[in-house]
């Protein structure tokens, strides 16, 4: 069902717009989760470690997809707002183009160098072969997690943000079964877990696929728009390689923590997956908001329509900071059973590793909800260079934390890395969402003169 975001209340559409996105995420993210559960609970520690040490670096390549994906459907969503339907069909197959390329040099290039990523990441060696068999499987199955996110990107940016989150329920717990099956029945260890997501993922992607050009027009293209169009495909590459670079931000720098992380042992390393699992549901329930602020100023900048957005964006806000506050409070009301979930009979050691991340990092959520929707509305507009400076800030800060107050406070230095890489882009990334409204505004006024 399509829905225009330029229309109606501002707070009732976003809402219903965001709850299937955050949804997605989460059932995509238990994809993990349920690997990790699984794999704790019946193969140990030592297992849950090594799909941890591999789990940050597939984490990376998810991010970068959906971000990536997200910004080939920005293009899509205006064309839609605008009702240009040629355009939303000449998008869409670019959009399809690129992300198979990407597939392709992403497949290859992780799957020859899975085994040199792992060790730059300092990879315990008792968890090394593990780890790499995890993770090699994921990188082999990478076409599944990127057809499956540009579809729902796609179905999104027309409006439609609840089928996709239909098709991936089912693949989620198909994916549970599975896990039992592989690990359990046909004793395939970490790699079991890793087949499971792939052929889960695989199928959400083609379900999707079937029930879009089934009920979309817009799906249904000639071959009259599948043309080379070197201005489009630039322009969607401008647009989506830095939104997935963006996205993927907060997992580079993830992955720099993990590599400090590592130098500490299994047990840290135990600990530390046990805490950030958890973690990566904040970090998805806000990108969901994301998501949804992205569409609806794209959709909303295609109808000229800036005073509806400037409202949005405060309305994303708030519901960011409610979501956050909730979040902060169950967490910290569960943390021993959040870390239990994950590892059979914790030592004190590993709580206490998961118990400090929780501390230093948890309260901060509310500054990453201000993060993701300035981020994304300035996306929205169509504004690239922005929201990829404040990423670089992002970045940079949460590496040099990693290691510069790791090497000063140990673990809970490690730990200040992230509150540290957000305060920072959001000290940049208001003005700049600000700047970019006021020229979206002068740029809207020339044309109607």
């Amino acid at each position: 069902m399509k829905q225009d975001l330029s229309i109606g209340t501002s707070w009732k559409v976003l809402l219903a717009y965001a709850a299937p996105v955050i949804g997605g995420n989460l059932f995509q993210l238990f994809y993990t989760l349920a690997d990790s559960v699984i794999v704790g609970q019946t193969l140990g520690p030592q297992a849950l470690a090594a799909v941890g040490a591999s789990g940050i670096i597939s984490y990376f390549f998810l991010c970068f997809i959906q971000g990536c994906t997200s910004g080939f459907s920005i293009f899509v969503g205006q064309a839609f707002g605008a009702k240009k339907p040629g355009e939303v069909k000449r998008n869409i197959t670019a959009s399809i183009s690129l992300a198979g390329l990407i597939t392709v040099i992403f497949t290859v290039f992780t799957c020859v160098f899975c085994g040199r990523i792992l060790r730059l990441m300092n990879t315990p060696e008792d968890i090394f072969q593990q780890a790499y068999d995890y993770l090699f499987v994921i990188f082999l199955g990478m076409m599944g997690t990127m057809f499956y996110n540009l579809l729902s990107n796609i179905l999104r940016a027309l409006g439609d943000s609840k089928t996709p989150l239909y098709f991936l329920i089912f693949s989620s717990l198909l994916n549970i079964v599975l896990d039992l099956v592989f690990i359990l029945a046909f004793h395939r260890d970490v790699a079991g877990a890793a087949w499971a997501t792939v052929i889960s993922q695989l199928l959400a992607a083609i379900l999707c696929y079937l029930y879009a050009r089934r009920s979309f027009m817009e799906m249904r293209i000639g071959a009259r728009y599948w043309k080379w169009e070197a201005s489009r495909y630039w322009a969607l590459f401008k647009l989506g390689f830095p939104m997935g670079f963006q996205l993927s931000i907060m997992s580079i720098g993830q992955i720099a923590m993990q590599a400090a992380v590592n130098l500490l042992g299994t047990t840290a390393v135990t600990g530390y997956t046990a805490a950030t699992k958890v973690n990566q549901i904040a970090v998805l329930v806000n990108n969901g908001f994301g998501v949804a602020i992205s569409g609806y100023a794209a959709q909303n900048y295609g109808a000229r329509k800036l005073d509806r957005i400037r409202k949005g964006v405060r309305i994303c806000f708030l519901m960011t900071f409610v979501c956050n506050l909730l979040i902060i409070m169950a967490i910290f009301a569960l943390q021993n059973q959040i870390v239990a979930m994950f590892v059979s009979n914790p030592t004190a050691e590993v709580i206490g590793y998961a118990k400090d991340f929780f501390l230093i990092v948890v309260p901060f959520y509310i500054l990453l909800g201000g993060l993701q929707t300035y981020r994304s509305a300035t996306q929205g507009l169509g504004s690239v260079s922005g929201p990829f400076l404040s990423s670089v800030v992002q970045l940079a800060a949460r590496v040099a934390g990693s290691f510069l107050l790791g090497a000063v406070w140990g673990y809970r230095g490690i730990c200040f890395a992230s509150p540290m890489a957000w305060i920072s882009a959001v000290a940049v990334l208001v003005p700049i969402y600000l700047i970019e409204m006021r020229k979206a505004r002068n740029k809207l006024a020339g044309k109607a003169g």
